[in-house]
Order: C-alpha cells, then structure tokens, then sequence
C-alpha cells in the first residue's frame, strides 16, 4: 500500500468515526433544537456575540442529552439490534462518547453562566436538566412528556433573559414552545413503539396507543399554531393566517390519511410552528 493509499485510509476512517460519534448525539434533533435557538436568538434582537453564545450553549447542552441518551440505551439498543445506533453496534466506543460527553457538559455550563446568570440557569436546570431527566428515568412513565414541556417551554426564556438587556418571554412564546415540545414527543415515540415494547418502555404515548397519540400530537401541534397567530399584540398578518390555513390542511391529513402521510402531516404543522414561533415575535 502506497503512502497515499494509507493517507486516504486514514482520512476515511477519521471521517467515519467523526460520523459515529455525531450519531451517538442524535444529530438530526441536536441540530433542530440549536437552530431554533439561534433564530430566536436573531429575531429577538441579541448582539451577534451574545445570540452566538447562547445558541453555542445550547448546541453543547444538547450534545450531552443525546450522548447521554445513548449511552444509557446501548444494552436495549443492542437487545433489539438497532443498526442506527453506533453505540450499539461497535462503530464507537463508550469510552470515546463518555469523554465527549464530558467536554460538552463543561463547555454547556461555561457558555451558559456566560450569556448570563439567568439565562444560564433556566438553561442548564430546565432545558438541559429535562432531557437529562428524560434519559435517566421518566421517558419509561406517565410523565415522559413533562421533561419535553419544560425543556421546550423554557427555550425562549433562555433567550430573552440573555445579556445585559433580560426580560421574561412573552407568556405565548412559552405556551407555543411547550406545546411544540410534547408534540415532538408523540411524534418522535411513534415509529420506536415496536422496539420500546420490547425493552419494557412505557411513557404515555405507549400507554395512549399509536391512534391516540397521533391524534394528540396532531391536536397539541395546531393549537401551538392558534396560539402562535394570535398570542401576539395587534392584528395577525396576512402570512399568519395563511400558515393557519396550511396547518388545517395538514390537520385534515393527519386525522385521516393513509400509511405514512398522517406523520408526515403532523411533522409538516410542527415544522409550520417552529416558523410561526420564530418569526411572530
């Protein structure tokens, strides 16, 4: 094997480690979750310096949910052979996640205490404390969604209460956010049902059934919608009412549609949320 062959072996296994480990995050939800904190970041109108921190204390708060996650999962991943998970099936070590784990905490708490001390600490107690809580315990009873209430519903008081300039988030944002929250989490158990079955996880979705919880996500979801058109002060714009009618569509579909097509409606109408939420300020 030539040096460049080597090299290029080299380079492709780092690459495929690297793709490990941010799987073991969860990346996909990671990624979501820190992106709406940037946005609402932007539209509340934080110093870029500022709105970089926040949102940076939110990407590592959470990594440590999603490394944490796994880590805690691995064996019942394992048992019902789950090949998404890199825990589960060797691609990457507990050590390695561990660690990294590791310096995702201690980077959460120091960007957190430094976008300020009241933003920190809803961040660090009730953001990032929820999904630890989640993770250690509660997503097995009939309080799973209350880990995705406060988590999500304190989001925009991670943002408000920022910098010098910290206010309380107006009461809608709060009432949009949770509600998104434990709609993502009815979705989000939907297609593990078979698997958590398995492994003795019962949260309130697997006690509500799959009907149930499809339709309880798909109601939580459009009424976050009602919420986030008229939760604001003054007259709902054109493009908020027209959201608002896209959202009964999706609804229509959701309620009862065939196959695939009644989650993808109820994902479409938290999509529609997320942006009502950041864009109705």
């Amino acid at each position: 094997m030539t040096a460049a062959a080597g090299g290029a072996d080299d380079l492709h296994r780092a690459r495929v480690g690297v793709l490990a480990v941010l799987g073991a995050a969860h990346i996909g939800p990671t990624l979501a979750v820190t992106a709406i904190a940037g946005v609402l970041a932007a539209s509340a109108g934080l110093g870029l310096g500022t709105g970089a921190v926040v949102t940076l204390a939110v990407l590592a708060g959470q990594l440590t949910i999603g490394w944490g996650n796994d880590l805690l999962d691995a064996a019942r991943d394992r048992e019902v052979g789950r090949r998404d998970k890199p825990l589960a099936d060797g691609r990457v070590s507990a050590a390695l996640v561990r660690r990294c784990l590791g310096a995702a905490g201690a980077a959460c708490v120091v960007l957190s205490l430094a976008a300020g001390w009241r933003s920190g600490l809803v961040h660090l107690l009730c953001l990032v404390g929820g999904g630890h809580a989640y993770n250690l315990g509660l997503k097995a009873t009939a309080w799973s969604w209350a880990p995705y209430a406060v988590a999500f519903g304190s989001l925009p008081a991670v943002v408000t209460l920022a910098g010098s300039a910290s206010a309380a988030p107006p009461a809608w944002t709060v009432a949009v956010a949770a509600m998104l929250g434990v709609g993502a989490h009815f979705l989000n158990a939907l297609p593990d049902f078979a698997d958590d079955a398995a492994t003795g996880v019962k949260g309130l979705p697997h006690r509500l059934g799959a009907t149930t919880t499809r339709v309880g996500a798909t109601t939580l979801l459009v009424a976050a919608s009602v919420v986030a058109v008229l939760g604001p002060p003054g007259t709902p714009a054109a493009g908020s009412w027209a959201a608002l009618g896209l959202v009964g569509a999706l609804a229509v579909v959701a309620m009862v549609g065939r196959g695939k097509a009644p989650f993808r409606a109820a994902v479409a109408i938290a999509l529609v949320d997320v942006v009502l939420l950041t864009v109705s300020r």
